[in-house]
């Protein structure tokens, strides 16, 4: 019997096998747990997915564009018809136009960040709500931030106050679905690991090099470590834990920026 043995749920924002939402979810299958899975629209990404959840008998992956309501909706009825309930959300959605992190911040456009704040924060959310009635109590919602949300990353821009409002969403969440549930809340940020959402970011070659000379373990992180970090936040061995933004970055938010 393994940790997750029984349990299901949903992983939302796995683009390839660099994805730290998969990093979590291959911690999660390998203790048993069985999860439905999202990718944006188009044979490209889907055959993206489906090559790393068909190995592991996954029962749903279907299209879902975390910015549209209607395919949310669909999504989650998929989902209530296969599991009935859920036992936790893995959130690991973000998206910000090229010109809105390749451009100053103070030019950002209104309808960049719009944009940007309705997938990375407000999907999050979105997702909570349609699974609002589908939640076993003790479920658990995790999702993902980075140290842009606290202190000025160079080039991390408008994703930067995306991720604080993600982080202070969190909070908000943990209070309503705790109280209303007794749903745990909480957010992993991450240290800089090679991804396809870093890619976007300008200089990350440089933070990558930055980050040993300052971090107490003088490295920086793997992403294996978030996928156990976040099997121990979706997991019953965090059943007292929610409204906590835990940093995986070898210690780096201790001496910070």
């Amino acid at each position: 019997m393994g940790l997750m043995s029984g349990k299901r749920g949903v992983v939302l924002g796995v683009a390839n096998d660099h994805s730290l939402a998969w990093y979590i979810a291959s911690y999660l299958h390998r203790e048993g747990a069985e999860m439905a899975f999202n990718h944006l629209p188009g044979e490209k990404m889907e055959r993206r997915v489906r090559k790393l959840t068909d190995p592991i008998g996954a029962k749903i992956v279907l299209p879902c564009d975390l910015g549209n309501d209607d395919e949310i909706e669909t999504f989650f009825g998929k989902v209530r018809d296969q599991y009935d309930q859920i036992d936790f959300i893995v959130h690991a959605v973000a998206f910000a136009n090229r010109d809105a992190l390749t451009n100053r911040f103070w030019e950002t456009r209104r309808e960049d960040f719009k944009q940007a704040m309705d997938i990375s924060c407000y999907s999050l959310i979105a997702a909570c709500q349609k699974a609002y009635h589908m939640f076993r109590e003790g479920a658990s919602v995790l999702t993902l931030s980075y140290l842009g949300a606290v202190k000025f990353v160079p080039g991390y821009n408008v994703m930067g106050v995306c991720k604080a409002a993600l982080e202070s969403t969190v909070r908000y969440l943990s209070a309503d679905l705790g109280d209303l549930r007794r749903v745990r809340v909480n957010a992993i940020s991450a240290g800089p690991c090679r991804t396809l959402s870093s890619a976007g970011i300008g200089g990350f070659d440089k933070i990558l090099e930055h980050y040993p000379t300052k971090s107490p373990l003088r490295r920086n992180i793997e992403s294996e470590e978030v996928g156990k970090a976040g099997l121990y936040l979706v997991s019953d061995l965090s059943s007292g834990v929610t409204g906590e933004i835990h940093y995986v970055d070898a210690g780096y938010n201790i001496v910070g920026w």
